[in-house]
């Protein structure tokens, strides 16, 4: 059990869930493919987390009654279909390759908390798109267990856990902690809507109506051998357990000072954005990702010029690109990961001179039309290849864009409705933001972003002005 929970959360509970006795085999094989090793090499030290939370009005009793019994069982039914989560990231000694490993008794850690905090509306609070201290929402999901160690060096890492904090008679939070070397954003929001739905149903499964995932891995093609270029650096790699252990129980310290608001871009907002960006000429790829990103990217460019005015500092904006409807043979609900990096890069110089909004459009859109030129196969190549490449000598700003508008995070309904609030936790890193589609389902965007507090009330004001600008323009 984590430690060190603010003390908003008090852990009143834990329990551990397995699939039900005799659904899956005794022991489990899954392979890592070339698109699960840059997430091992990455960020195999960190936690994941995304945050539900649901208005519920039911008492204390009812929560431990009912509520917790229901979404135990429904996770358990669920895991029989969705076995590598309950699983273990498997990394024994080189030249041995790292694998999953699903054991007959393996588990995943459910807590269950309840808030303790002083705020006189709590959920209310914690749903809002007002600035909300980091370091409260990540007491709300669980950070995953400690890496175990064996005698030879092998180490396991656990993949999946799960803590719902109740608010009394406000609402609960489904907190989710994972790894993602696993698999990435879409695997994981297949996985909660299945789980949603199983609970609906009262853990009555309609087979032909749950979208089983599929987990055939040969058809993905490996031209430039990229298997064994990454399996390579994985060799080179010189983590040791003791620092991996020391990482991931004092990274939290770096959320310090940080809050998460919440912007929201309507349908008229991007339509409009989307007009505006059209009538120049050289936009190669105009969707409704690349104006959020675009407008978002701008406004905290030109906010952070207040407190550095270095006219040649570049930006880069990095974000992912499915290749599940790219790449032949791979279906929609294939599990695992599934994505490659892309970026695109301005010079302050650039924004500031010129329209910063076509700039950006330019920069993000051309990196897309790489991809829909040069094939996900190249792409993802120069991706992996540009790890081992020595960073340039330059002053850099880098913003992390994760999640997407079109995984419909909001359609996760465990039996209480739609959820109030879903929050997409960032790694911490200097700039970081994340994208889901608008809870009112309209079209819009949600944005949430992590910054200084400082930083927030410049980037805020920056926003609501330029939106302003936005609707005034013809």
């Amino acid at each position: 059990m984590e430690q060190c929970k603010l003390q908003v959360v008090k852990v009143v509970d834990e329990f551990q869930v397995t699939p039900p006795p005799g659904t899956l085999p005794a022991t489990l094989y899954l392979p890592l493919t070339f698109y699960d090793l840059p997430m091992l090499l990455r960020f195999r030290k960190y936690t994941f987390k995304r945050l539900f939370f649901y208005a519920n009005l039911r008492s204390l009793d009812h929560f431990t009654q009912v509520t917790i019994p229901l979404l135990k069982s429904s996770l358990s039914v669920t895991l029989q279909y969705f076995y590598p989560f309950v699983s273990k990231l498997i990394l024994p000694p080189s030249p041995q390759k790292p694998y999953f490993l699903f054991t007959e008794g393996d588990s995943i850690s459910f807590i269950v908390a309840r808030y303790t905090g002083d705020e006189p509306h709590p959920f209310d609070h914690v749903t809002s798109d007002q600035a909300k201290d980091v370091t409260v929402l990540q007491s709300f999901a669980p950070m995953l267990p400690k890496t175990s160690v064996s005698s030879d060096g092998t180490r396991t890492h656990s993949l999946l856990a799960v803590q719902v904090t109740m608010f009394p008679d406000q609402g609960i939070c489904i907190g989710i902690g994972f790894n993602h070397t696993l698999a990435d954003g879409r695997t994981y929001n297949h996985f909660i809507k299945s789980w949603a739905a199983v609970c609906r149903s009262n853990c009555v499964v309609d087979i032909d109506k749950l979208v089983m995932p599929s987990f055939v891995r040969t058809s993905i093609e490996d031209p430039y051998h990229l298997e064994s270029k990454l399996l390579k650096m994985w060799q080179q790699d010189h983590y040791s357990s003791s620092n991996e252990q020391e990482s991931r129980l004092t990274y939290g310290h770096l959320y310090a000072g940080k809050v998460r608001s919440t912007f929201v871009l309507k349908q008229t907002h991007i339509e409009k954005l989307k007009h505006n960006i059209s009538q120049y000429n050289g936009i190669v790829h105009l969707s409704s990702f690349v104006v959020a990103c675009s407008f978002i990217w701008v406004c905290l460019i030109k906010s952070l010029e207040s407190c550095d005015d270095d006219k040649e500092k570049v930006f880069r904006l990095c974000f992912a690109a499915d290749m599940r409807n790219r790449l032949t043979g791979i279906p929609t609900t294939y599990f695992g990961n599934c994505v490659a990096g892309l970026r695109a890069e301005v010079k302050r110089s650039e924004v500031v001179a010129h329209d910063g909004l076509i700039v950006a459009a330019k920069a993000i859109g051309n990196s897309i039309k790489e991809l829909e030129t040069n094939g996900p196969l190249t792409v993802t190549n120069n991706w992996i290849t540009s790890f081992s490449q020595t960073p340039p000598e330059l002053p850099l700003v880098v913003l992390v864009a994760t999640g997407s508008p079109k995984l419909g995070l909001y359609d996760n309904g465990f039996g209480w409705g739609f959820p109030k609030k879903v929050e997409i936790l960032q790694l911490p890193q200097p700039y970081a933001m994340s994208l889901a589609e608008g809870r009112e389902r309209d079209g819009g965007i949600e944005i949430g972003l992590e910054l200084l507090r400082t930083e927030m009330d410049t980037f805020t004001e920056h926003f609501y002005q330029n939106l302003d600008k936005l609707l005034c323009s013809s």
